[in-house]
């Protein structure tokens, strides 16, 4: 009767494993953030959910700079809520609202270089799937996580909870077994 409940916990706790990582969407897909991508239509095909991230990847004549609704209609860039650089950035959308982007090298944004992004709030434990967005509503404050590494450290713990969870219970199931 133990080793049933214990092998029934140990394959709830596998099962649900995954449910800690957020989805990672690459901006613009594989053409990244550039120049000439619709990124009306990439972000259309997606599903933002709150604790995905966002992950700009560029070359040295872009950025990223994050906006209002007003800034980003009409591609002023004289005061980004948040400004990003280096040829990789990782934002968190950790609230539900409609978050703006813009590259702001000039002509970049007239030219489409510029997503607008709605995030739903997470009623599930489990990563949402690439599907299609829902209507703007106001924008949540700016996200503090500007790289990978920063997105990583809130969910490092979990990770290491969960990791460390499958070896415990993996240990004790070899030791029943």
């Amino acid at each position: 009767m133990a080793m049933a409940t214990m092998t029934a916990a140990l394959l709830l706790l596998l099962l649900l494993a995954p449910a800690v990582y957020a989805v990672n969407h690459i901006v613009g897909g594989n053409s990244n953030w550039n120049q000439n991508v619709d990124y009306v239509t990439w972000a259309a095909g997606q599903t933002f959910t709150t604790g995905d991230n966002l992950v700009f990847t560029y070359g040295n004549s872009h950025s990223v700079d994050e906006v209002d609704k007003s800034s980003y209609d009409s591609c002023a860039t004289s005061n980004p809520i948040d400004s990003h650089s280096g040829g990789s950035t990782t934002i968190a959308l950790n609230a539900a609202g409609t978050r703006y982007f813009l590259c702001p090298a000039a002509g970049h944004c007239s030219q489409g270089m510029k997503v607008a992004v709605t995030v739903v709030a997470n009623n599930s434990t489990t990563p949402s799937p690439p599907s299609s967005s829902g209507s703007p509503s106001p924008p949540p404050p700016p996200s503090t996580a500007s790289s990978p590494n920063a997105v990583a450290g809130k969910f490092c713990s979990l990770n290491h909870l969960m990791v460390g969870l499958v070896l415990g219970f993996g240990t004790m199931f070899a030791l029943v077994v």
